[in-house]
């Protein structure tokens, strides 16, 4: 009986070990290639790309799908989404909304709220997540394969995050959310384009181009 029980409890630390080995090197192979991921778009003078932005529930019977495109050159961006249109200049973040005539100065540390910060897109998920290596799908002959990022702290709305790495090309595809209260919201990039000749001023903020505006700052 003893040598059943001894036997058991190998058995049960081979497994343990087993366990705990295939989650390391998951771990370390997601957060290998997210990497790679990022070293390569960084090293990209500037990234434009069209996305959609879809936000679902089924259990309230909830669809959302929304169109936007943005332009990234290290810390600055410009982004035209939900009608309005948002720059970064490195300092500021102003939104426009051509619909009220009405533009909104404010700084990165009050943008708490934001739910697509476009400079964050390449250094998200360095702090705060644990990886996991997903499944791996065949999109329009694209090899994409997914990092489940884990929030290390407790949240309130988020679950998990998928990840989508094209493999080939070493590029973001795809971003999942996965809600506590069961709603996704998904953005996948589109139409990607880098190193692009764009103005001097791109990312500068010129208010005589909104003489009527009112600014909120």
């Amino acid at each position: 009986m003893k040598h059943k029980i001894s036997i058991m409890k190998k058995t049960f630390l081979f497994l343990v070990l087993c366990s705990s080995m295939t989650f390391a090197q998951g771990y370390e192979q997601g957060k290998n290639l997210l990497d790679r991921v990022s070293k390569e778009m960084k090293s990209k003078k500037n990234i434009r790309f069209d996305f959609t932005y879809v936000l679902e529930n089924k259990k309230e019977q909830i669809r959302q799908e929304m169109e936007g495109n943005v332009t990234l050159a290290g810390d600055q961006y410009k982004l035209s989404f939900l009608e309005a249109i948002q720059l970064f200049d490195g300092n500021k973040t102003y939104t426009i909304v051509p619909e009220n005539e009405e533009i909104t100065i404010s700084y990165p540390e009050e943008e708490e709220d934001v739910s697509i910060n476009p400079s964050k897109l390449l250094s998200f998920y360095e702090e705060g997540y644990g990886y996991e290596w997903d499944i791996q799908q065949r999109v329009m002959g694209r090899n994409i394969q997914f990092i489940k990022l884990l929030p290390t702290e407790t949240s309130e709305e988020v679950k998990y995050l998928l990840l989508g790495i094209d493999v080939d090309r070493l590029q973001v595809y795809r971003l999942i959310e996965v809600g506590l209260n069961q709603t996704l919201t998904t953005l996948t990039l589109k139409s990607q384009e880098f190193n692009i000749a764009l103005p001097e001023n791109y990312f500068e903020f010129n208010a005589a181009k909104y003489p009527n505006y009112y600014i909120n700052e």
